[in-house]
């Protein structure tokens, strides 16, 4: 089978499993959107992805957005940045990302919205939160979540659309569940506060092994990589 034929038919199969996963949750499925998470994929991989029915692309890596851009690899498919974001490479993404998903600290937030001034721009992103409290991962702990919105809110040069987590890897469906349960509970909370530049419009969580579960709970945004790309080299 060619690459094309094999992506393809992967496209087609989580696309069966987040149709499955909205039924089950008694969502419509356009209320879900599809990231293509392309960590280590190739210009070509990712302008062959780009034909296929998948919502937007996610890139961990500054370095291979730049390439993947210059390359014009994503086509007309609107493009995110997921990874963890150095203040030092702020000016390589502020811009070219449509959207950065993962700003988890207000060193990074006002970093970015710096930048965003400076091109005379602003610059969608979502908050990151490290709801495992995981010290190995990126984030604002859940309780110092309300701080970071309404410092974004003070910042002309962001605006925010949401949140997204990277949550442990638990034994069990349900305890990977309560995760997601606990984002779309600080989800909600968020929203209710009155913003002006704060919106909760998107919540991004849920990956190849788990986005059924982060559907069940409010996901909006599901980054797959390794079940449509294969396992990484």
């Amino acid at each position: 089978m060619d690459e094309l034929a094999l992506l393809t038919q992967r496209v087609a199969a989580v696309r069966e499993r987040m149709a499955a996963a909205c039924a089950a949750a008694h969502r419509p499925e356009s209320s879900v959107l599809l990231c293509a998470a392309s960590k280590t994929q190739t210009p070509a991989t990712v302008a062959l992805a780009a034909g296929l029915p998948i919502d937007l692309f996610g890139e961990n890596r500054v370095q291979e957005l730049v390439e993947k851009r210059a390359a014009g690899a994503y086509g007309q498919v609107p493009l995110h940045f997921i990874g963890h974001l150095q203040t030092n490479k702020v000016k390589q993404v502020v811009g070219a990302a449509g959207l950065i998903q993962s700003v988890g600290s207000g060193h990074l937030l006002l970093a970015v919205a710096k930048e965003a001034q400076k091109q005379n721009l602003v610059q969608p992103v979502f908050l990151e939160v490290n709801i495992g409290g995981e010290e190995s991962k990126s984030g604002v702990a859940p309780a110092e979540l309300p701080r970071l919105a309404e410092l974004a809110e003070s910042l002309p040069g962001v605006t925010v659309q949401g949140l997204m987590c990277i949550p442990p890897k638990a034994g069990t469906p349900a305890a990977q569940r309560r995760y997601f349960a606990a984002m779309r509970d600080l989800f909600d909370r968020l929203a209710a506060q009155r913003f002006s530049t704060v919106h909760m419009r998107q919540l991004s969580m849920g990956m190849s092994g788990d986005f059924e579960a982060a559907i069940a709970e409010g996901a909006t945004i599901v980054r797959v990589g390794t079940a449509l790309f294969g396992p990484r080299q």
